[in-house]
């Protein structure tokens, strides 16, 4: 039987085994429906909560190692508690992980699917989602949300009134990205290695040291050895029917984390072809050597992963155009390059860019600082102004300067998402999806199984 459908060939197995088998039909309901969506929907708001609970963290954190006794720690509190709600949300991926899991089954069963097909796409498409907010919720905040929705001096928006929100490196919202991908991506990387590697490995040498300890002794020694290979296979830990769905899942966040912030990670890709090759090796002796083997299932794809990869590609374009132009400091040095710099005033003589950081600071007279702020009078005595980064007039209001950036920002992203996609489909055309070995392959398959039925038919049909 040579069938390319997924729901063909499971309707025909369930005849095979039955011919009187009562077909499960399609249902569709409302109710459950809405269900569903209502659940997905409460999931996505409870882990933009953990997210935003870890930007509260933050905040808290960085008071706290200010007033550190130690001088390091107190000097660098805004890049200590970068790094430590990096570790705290490597810890929160790592539980949520199997909350996300339990919590997509559920809403499976609630959606009760028709055949096997049909739940393994609703479940991928659910976990994949659960995963991906995890994941790039708090990253997605660093990226386009830190020191941008905090205010500014004077009229500071504060958590419970108290606490300001934590405000980006003094060398630009991308250092506080780069350090956050950094630790998520090295710390899922190695731990989850070993984790994936150490957990088959000491089942399997447990069981080894049980069956060893549990042998008859006085078991002949020709019975020993004819029963020796099966119990070397018994000792094998158990597959589910999801353990190659967790390696497509693996490796479609990493391949995330290798595109969306690449702008401002360009190491990633580095690091995931070490971890790959790594990893190819750790799991070639884990399949083969710890793991019983896997029922193989006829597939003409990978499935449902190929529309999540196209779904990544096109958001990984929308999102480095959004990291270059909003969070990386490219478009800011370009206005004043060709409309406020030296070289705009027809001064060829110096550099183009001479003048920019005080350009792009702004004053803040300290009388109008509101009554929770305190100026300490013996750290800067007759201070009467500071400067801060933004782009404001004497009254506090956007300059006119801010709106040139802002509209080359959103030129743009819009000239190049276009670009980007253009170029992406293009190559997503030259190369295919099935290499070209695999499809004549499997074309040759099907000329043979067709000529070898033509065959049958025309000796049945032979009088």
């Amino acid at each position: 039987m040579y069938i390319s459908c997924f729901a063909q060939e499971e309707l025909a197995l369930e005849i095979i085994i039955d011919d009187d088998c009562n077909i499960k039909e399609h249902e569709h309901s409302y109710l459950r429906s809405t269900a569903v969506l209502l659940g997905v929907a409460a999931t996505i708001a409870i882990l933009i909560g953990i997210a935003q609970a870890l930007v509260v963290y933050r905040v808290l954190a960085t008071v706290f190692f200010m007033r550190s006794s130690w001088p390091f720690l107190s000097e660098h509190a805004n890049t200590a508690a970068v790094m430590s709600g990096a570790v705290l949300h490597y810890l929160t991926i790592v539980i949520m992980t199997k909350v996300n899991r339990v919590i997509a089954t559920y809403l499976c069963n609630l959606e009760k699917p028709r055949n096997f097909t049909e739940r393994e796409n609703s479940f991928t498409s659910k976990v994949f989602t659960f995963q991906f907010v995890t994941h790039f919720s708090s990253l997605f905040y660093v990226a386009f949300f830190l020191g941008r929705i905090n205010g500014y001096p004077g009229n500071y928006i504060r958590i419970a009134g108290e606490w300001r929100l934590e405000e980006c490196h003094p060398s630009g919202c991308i250092t506080d990205l780069f350090i956050q991908m950094c630790i998520i991506m090295i710390l899922k990387q190695t731990l989850s290695n070993c984790m994936e590697f150490l957990s088959p490995f000491l089942k399997y040498k447990y069981r080894t040291l049980k069956d060893k300890r549990s042998r008859v002794h006085s078991e002949k020694g020709s019975e020993r050895h004819t029963t020796e290979t099966w119990r070397q296979n018994y000792r094998l830990v158990d597959v589910h029917i999801f353990s190659l769905f967790d390696e497509f899942l693996e490796m479609v966040i990493q391949y995330s984390f290798t595109t969306i912030f690449v702008a401002a990670f360009p190491l990633a890709p580095l690091l995931a072809l070490i971890n790959n090759v790594l990893e190819l090796r750790l799991d070639a002796i884990k399949m083969t050597r710890l793991q019983r083997r896997m029922v193989p299932r006829k597939a003409n794809d990978i499935g449902i992963w190929l529309q999540v990869l196209e779904a990544v590609g096109v958001l990984a374009v929308i999102t480095n155009g959004l990291v270059i132009a909003i969070t990386s400091e490219f478009i800011p040095r370009l206005i004043y390059r060709y409309a406020y710099g030296p070289c705009a005033q027809g001064k060829e003589d110096i550099d183009c860019l001479t003048g920019y950081i005080n350009q792009s600071l702004s004053t803040f007279h300290t009388q109008d600082f509101d009554k929770r702020t305190v100026v300490e009078e013996s750290l800067y005595p007759n201070t009467t102004e500071c400067r801060y980064r933004d782009y404001r007039n004497d009254d506090y209001s956007f300059s006119v300067q801010f709106w040139h950036i802002f509209a080359a920002r959103l030129g743009f992203v819009i000239v190049f998402e276009h670009v980007a996609v253009c170029i992406k489909f293009i190559a997503a055309w030259f190369v295919p999806d099935v290499p070209q070995v695999v499809q004549n392959e499997t074309l040759e398959n099907k000329k043979a199984y067709l000529q070898e039925l033509l065959v049958l038919i025309e000796r049945s049909t032979e009088v």
